[in-house]
């Protein structure tokens, strides 16, 4: 009987298997396993990761790794995947300044427009004109109550405040006239006294209205056509907050307007980003871009208040010459006492592993849904087999999903992406994304309460980001289709002119909870059965190429 060990190593992925063949030839997978491939693909820090894996791989087929007769490796194809984002426009305020960064918790309700007072200064205020109060934090709660309730008794017109402490809802409490409060306001000593002021406070659930729209700011500050034209930035940039401040000042910045970029510009600076990360003499074989959204710091704000600007991102597949599978193959023999093969092309072994899928046959395209890639190969009932590499898998979702919701932890990007989502609305029960509703018979931990958790297998993970539940959504399941959807029809439009009808998908991404759905509902109206792969009728859609590699041996 001969042992052997087929490794798969991938862009993010390193997969193996072992199998044995008896003296009729008779092929027995006995185990499977895998890790995250160390280094870039198809350099000598893989090694690391193979021999992890290798020996965790042969202890639970009861075997040791001297006893194999033969370690074979995958041909890799030469290509490495990258991804950059490049933002379109950007929000730059100018001759207004505004602070709009979306406190938690805002005080009472209502719009109010007036001139900027501090609170100490308030006893030598007008009484014929409105003021908003700015309250620097070393007053606390209490003493601000106490001297705006002395000033509004005394005649003083206070219509609105804006804090420096989380104290809003505290000092509002107090106050026996109650007014729209802003607080958490962390660059309150740029504001400048007696200059025009307009405060906004949304209702609950909902966001501010007047501030967010040109011709309501153009209302509160009684601004001119002209100037109504040169705050358009300003709202846009304040859509969706719960609370608001704008305030008209002579305030002068080195950028005028919004900046709105050349497309071409664009691309090439994204795509040269991607380049320069991989290697100088990378050469690009593929690029594939889509257009998204980004939370982008506002140029002349207050509070690091951002807006969520145009952008573009761009995957770009490279070739880094020849990979140098054989310096790993010899490294391997040298460290492991067994033989090492560098053998099988990556597509085609892809495929082999595949149509051990119950019920796969030819013609057949098989689609590797990877990290850093999409890989397509379709092998006709001859066997010969076409395949194509497209830039845009995995890693660049991820990216997307990350602009498009102003994530700051990537790590987010990627749970929300790979896992569901639901909506805590009480400490026995969640609501799913789908609507159900799933009760507990012991009370969830306190801080889920309220929150939006993604359901991972070993437990919730809370989204600590205070993101509606729907955008989270929208924001993953279109970057899916932008990227898998759009890339899986690039591909059968390169590898075919004939109408075939079978498609499988394998690779990491196939595991994914929605996406194999998204790609086939795009194939049904094509007429074409598409699934994930089954490798071996246990794998799922894993392990294709490492299986394709023990299939192509004991042929």
């Amino acid at each position: 009987m001969k042992l052997i060990a087929a490794v798969d190593i991938g862009n993010s992925t390193t997969e193996v298997c072992i199998a044995a063949q008896d003296d009729k030839g008779k092929i027995r997978f006995l185990s499977e396993g895998s890790t995250f491939t160390t280094g870039l693909k198809g350099t000598i820090d893989n090694v690391t990761g193979v021999l992890g894996v290798l020996d965790e791989t042969v202890t639970t087929a009861g075997i040791k790794i001297s006893d194999l007769s033969l370690i074979r490796i995958n041909e890799a194809v030469p290509v490495i995947g990258g991804a950059a984002m490049e933002t379109l426009t950007r929000t730059i305020v100018t001759e207004s300044s505004m602070i709009g960064h979306n406190p938690k918790t805002p005080a009472g309700f209502g719009t109010a427009a007036g001139e900027t007072v501090r609170i100490e200064n308030l006893s030598r205020a007008a009484q014929n004109k409105p003021y908003i109060a700015v309250v620097s934090a070393d007053f606390d709660y209490e003493s601000a109550a106490e001297l705006l309730n002395s000033a509004i008794e005394n005649g003083i017109n206070i219509v609105g405040a804006i804090l420096q402490l989380d104290e809003a809802v505290l000092v509002h409490n107090r106050l026996r006239r109650k007014i729209p409060i802003v607080d958490e306001v962390r660059g309150i000593d740029k504001i400048k006294e007696n200059i025009e002021c307009a405060i906004e406070v949304a209702l609950p659930g909902q966001s501010v209205r007047m501030l967010s729209n040109p011709y309501g700011i153009a209302a509160l500050l009684k601004l001119s056509a002209d100037e109504t034209q040169r705050v358009v930035p300003i709202a846009k940039s304040l859509i969706g907050n719960k609370s608001a401040v704008v305030m008209k000042t002579p305030y002068e910045f080195d950028n005028q307007g919004a900046r709105e970029e050349n497309i071409d510009e664009v691309l090439e600076r994204a795509v040269k980003n991607v380049v320069q990360h991989i290697g100088e003499n990378a050469q690009i074989l593929d690029v594939f871009t889509a257009d998204t959204f980004a939370h982008v710091e506002v140029a002349g704000a207050f509070a690091g208040e951002t807006s969520l600007e145009k952008a573009v991102v761009v995957a770009a597949l490279v070739t880094a010459g020849q990979l140098p599978m054989e310096a790993i193959a010899n490294t391997l023999s040298e460290k492991t006492g067994v033989y090492t093969q560098v053998s099988g092309v990556e597509p085609v072994m892809a495929t082999l592993g595949a149509l051990t899928t119950p019920g796969a046959k030819l013609p057949l395209i098989v689609l590797d849904l990877g990290g850093g890639s999409t890989d397509a190969a379709i092998m006709e009932e001859s066997g010969e087999v076409k395949s194509v590499c497209l830039a845009g898998a995995g890693e660049l979702v991820t990216l997307m999903i990350q602009t498009r919701l102003g994530l700051s932890n990537r790590l987010t990007a990627e749970n929300i992406k790979k896992y569901p989502a639901a909506k805590v609305e009480s400490m026995f029960h969640i609501r799913l994304e789908n609507g159900d509703v799933m009760f507990f018979e012991e009370g969830l931990e306190p801080r889920f309460f309220g929150a939006v958790v993604l359901l991972a297998p070993e437990g919730m993970i809370k989204v600590e980001e205070e993101i509606p539940i729907e955008k989270i959504i929208s924001a993953r399941v279109e970057a899916k289709r932008d990227v898998f959807v759009k890339n899986a029809l690039r591909a059968v439009g390169k590898l075919t002119t004939t109408d075939v009808k079978n498609v499988i998908l394998v690779g990491g991404s196939a595991e994914d909870f929605e996406i194999p759905e998204l790609i086939s509902a795009a194939f049904a109206e094509m007429g074409k059965v598409c699934g994930r792969g089954n490798i071996r009728g246990s794998q799922g859609p894993r392990n294709a190429v490492a299986t394709g590699l023990i299939m192509d041996w004991g042929s």
